[in-house]
């Protein structure tokens, strides 16, 4: 507010965007001033790309000659952070790797193991007169047999950036693959920018390194990130990159750009994992900055997924251990109009196999996309922050610190604080990006097209709900992009553009044209992007709706704020895993939203003398709008639920249906694929009203939540050759009728089941629970029965467990259930 007391437009004192497209650094006013302009004109910034050798050779040659003589900014000479691209810089890298003592003291360590095992083996006497010296001779030689090792992978790992030449013809030609598909360029806040040139400077001086944290929906994430470092003049962040993107010629280039090849998986490699934290440790020693992905993988479905540790782990361990003083945190978000991949998300998340990295298929999609107009990419960086100060801050909070949580990883009580750390860390770098993300035009347009009750909208409603959900998102903190002066009519013309026919459609010879989703599943990968905005509205909303399905008139769809409050709870734990919640507690949270959604006339509440709240229901306001706001929180989160419900659903599927089956372990993979196959067919037969709840990876995180409470017990062997298998823990399977065998309608699962469903959008087949009960649960038993008889007909993967493993099985429940409820504690 100001100092009269009225609200301010957060898009009015924002800072202005900067855009980076081809040569050229435009300010992009914030704000939204209406102008009286053609869309030509103030389109026409929008175009100057790089020249096309076809349509202006010459001036195509010469933007050529600037990058190839190195003119200006582009010789990439002053830059500010630790320098690179020089003659020399990988074997400099290398040797200073090699000679780390952490590395020297693994491959001594590596090289007595294995003397004692041929000592035990025979292989070396020890009765030997001279078995001192043959002892010596075999460690030395086993020594340099490592080293060469080691050499080699370092070799294989770290980046090469060493030529000033190769690195300015890889940004002009990186800059013209991208702006010819992204033609509107990349946006960033010039506040923002300034922020971090100044940290960076700090930094430097300090010789500290700078670790980007970027969300990840796309190949195109890092490429825009080492763009603007280029442009503006900061170092180059290293790219920890996975090794399947290594592959002829493209790995070579990218290597030299700036991109670290690691693992997936190490394995039991106790050299690779030191020889990758020793080249961890010389990069922040060095100050390089680095650039790692918090979310591990690409995100499928629009929305941050849970953080991963792997690269994380190795800079908690560089801070702790003491042989790096500090490194800065600079947690980013990128946004698209239109992300490239999400056609192969789609196939993916319905349970298409993921085709493996080849040259052929980047070239044939490289060349498909230069022609496309896929709008824009918002880069948004939160403010640095030093993880030195950050994990003291951590530890000062603990009640005992354990000894030795840099190096004894074996210890129970060091592993479990080293888990909470990273934990704690990476939720925060996922928070800080939600924080600055920017909502772009067509998640605004996707987000209204999938939370309509009709089939369609006209245009006129369509900007009017578009207008009120860039309102909605300011009011909760978030950011929409900035369009300098265009029209509201206008940016959303750009994103129903962006989106395509294949997206959005519309049905021309009407009073007005009307817009409809044609491929929702794509759809909501827009949709995510904006929910966690909502996520509290949403649960509150969606435990309200126990009650407003139920009908009748309004006093009778209200509900007490115990139960109210005993649903969101429910909700909110069971997707703890798949949103990302404050930590306020709760209690705060609840009574927040609640308040929110009264100030906003959505619901009333009705409170007793002391004004404690008692119940809630929908405003007589809201219901004279036909409850297009409380529906719009609804539609968020049901398509969440409905994957909820299903994958517990197939959970029934998972009890024995013999006593000769009660020890069977089934695939886990090939469990969670007949779940989806299970909701595919509930889908056309109508029990399922989201398709979007086949979702692979929704359902997948489902089953990880399942396992987290104990009703499934996950299984991984030692065996890289054997899957991980999975077993329904016996006090959630539900009970069969004696005479027919047929599962029953009861039990702790089926009551958990039906726990979800009272949230669940009302459909014409299911009034009750009679379908599922009946009609439902005989399909999920027909395909878990499959399953165990697959199971008990195959050699490859064995149906038992082996002693160890099932030793194993039996700690975890332990563990489980000491654990009690401490770890079940909702979220919101």
């Amino acid at each position: 507010m100001d100092e009269n007391g009225d609200l301010i437009d957060p898009a009015s004192t924002s800072a202005p965007d900067l855009q980076i497209l081809g040569d050229e650094i435009t300010l992009q006013p914030s704000g939204f001033v209406e102008q009286k302009t053609t869309s030509a004109e103030h389109e026409q910034a929008l175009m100057n790309q790089f020249a096309s050798f076809r349509a202006e050779p010459l001036q195509f040659l010469r933007e050529v000659s600037l990058y190839v003589s190195g003119k200006g900014w582009r010789a990439y000479d002053r830059v500010i952070g630790q320098p690179v691209f020089y003659p020399g810089f990988s074997d400099h890298m290398k040797s200073m790797v090699m000679a780390a003592p952490l590395l020297q003291k693994r491959i001594a360590q590596l090289a007595e193991s294995r003397v004692q095992v041929e000592e035990k083996e025979g292989l070396i006497d020890k009765a030997a007169e001279d078995h001192a010296l043959r002892r010596a001779q075999r460690k030395s030689e086993l020594e340099g047999a490592l080293q060469e090792v080691a050499e080699k992978l370092t070799d294989d790992m770290i980046c090469k950036m060493e030529s000033k030449p190769f690195i300015r013809g890889a940004y002009y030609l990186c800059t013209q693959l991208l702006t010819r598909a992204y033609h509107q360029g990349i946006h960033v806040s010039s506040e923002e920018i300034l922020r971090l040139r100044k940290v960076a400077d700090m930094a430097a001086k300090k010789k500290q390194s700078i670790v980007f944290l970027p969300s990840h929906r796309s190949h195109v994430d890092y490429v825009s990130l080492q763009l603007i470092c280029y442009r503006l003049g900061l170092t180059l962040p290293v790219v920890v990159a996975g090794d399947n993107l290594n592959i002829p010629a493209l790995g070579s280039f990218l290597q030299h750009a700036g991109a670290m090849w690691i693992r997936r998986s190490f394995g039991d490699d106790a050299l690779y994992g030191t020889l990758v934290q020793a080249y961890i440790d010389t990069m922040l020693q060095e100050g390089f900055n680095l650039e790692c992905f918090i979310e591990g993988g690409r995100s499928r479905t629009g929305k941050l997924l849970p953080p991963k540790f792997g690269i994380l782990s190795f800079v908690l361990d560089s801070i702790l251990s003491g042989r790096v003083e500090d490194t800065i945190i600079c947690p980013v978000s990128t946004q698209y109009d239109k992300v490239i991949e999400t056609e192969g998300y789609v196939t993916e998340l319905l349970g298409v196999p993921k085709k493996k990295e080849n040259l052929a298929d980047f070239l044939s999609s490289g060349s498909s996309v230069l022609s496309l107009k896929l709008g824009r990419v918002d880069v948004r960086f939160n403010k640095p922050w030093s993880l030195r100060m950050f994990l003291e801050t951590q530890l000062s909070r603990l009640p005992k610190v354990p000894a030795g949580l840099s190096t004894n990883h074996h210890n129970p009580e060091v592993r479990a604080t080293r888990e909470k750390l990273l934990r704690i860390l990476g939720y925060k770098v996922l928070g800080d990006i939600n924080q600055v993300s920017v909502v772009m035009p067509t998640a605004l347009i996707g987000t209204i097209l999938l939370t309509l009750r009709g089939r369609g909208v006209g245009k006129d409603e369509l900007i009017r709900r578009v207008e009120w959900l860039t309102t909605r998102v300011r009011a909760k903190g978030g950011r929409v992009a900035h369009f300098g002066n265009a029209p509201l009519s206008e940016i959303v013309d750009r994103g129903l553009e962006v989106l395509g026919k294949d997206l959005v459609g519309v049905v021309e010879g009407l009073p007005e044209p009307t817009y409809y989703a044609v491929d929702r599943f794509q759809l909501s990968f827009y949709r995510n992007m904006t929910i966690h905005l909502f996520i509290y509205e949403a649960l509150v909303s969606a435990a309200m709706y126990m009650r407003v399905k139920m009908g009748g008139g309004p006093s009778m769809q209200d509900i007490s704020h115990e139960e109210l409050r005993d649903q969101v709870f429910f909700l909110s734990t069971l997707f703890r895993g798949e949103f990302i919640f404050g930590n306020e507690g709760l209690d705060a949270n609840l009574d927040r939203t609640i308040k929110g959604l009264e100030a906003d006339h959505v619901i009333h509440v009705h409170r007793d003398e002391s004004g404690k709240v008692v119940k809630i229901g929908l405003s007589d306001e809201e219901r004279n709008v036909g409850r297009e706001n409380y529906d719009f929180y609804c539609f968020l989160i049901w398509p969440f639920i409905e994957a909820s419900w299903l994958a517990a659903v197939s959970l029934m599927g998972l009890t024995p249906p013999s006593k000769e089956h009660e020890d069977t372990w089934i695939e886990l993979n090939k469990a969670q694929n007949t779940a989806q196959l299970l909701g595919k067919t509930l889908y056309h037969q109508g029990d399922l009203s989201y398709f979007e709840a086949v979702n692979k990876e929704t359902l997948r995180n489902s089953y990880l939540r399942f396992e987290q409470e104990t009703m499934v017990h996950v299984v991984k062997s030692k065996d890289p050759k054997v899957p991980p298998r999975v077993q329904l823990d016996p006090s959630w399977r539900p009970p069969r009728d004696p005479e027919t065998n047929a599962l029953m309608a009861e039990g702790k699962l089926w009551d958990f089941t039906e726990q979800i469903a009272k949230s669940r959008r009302e459909g014409k087949n299911r009034r009750d629970g009679a379908t599922v009960s009946s009609r439902v649960l005989r399909l999920s038993d027909e395909l878990g029965r499959a399953l165990f008889e697959e199971a008990a007909g195959q050699d490859k993967v064995p149906s038992r467990l082996s002693a160890e493993e099932r030793d194993t099985v039996r700690r975890a429940r332990k563990a489980a259930r000491s654990r009690g409820k401490l770890d079940a504690r909702a979220m919101l």
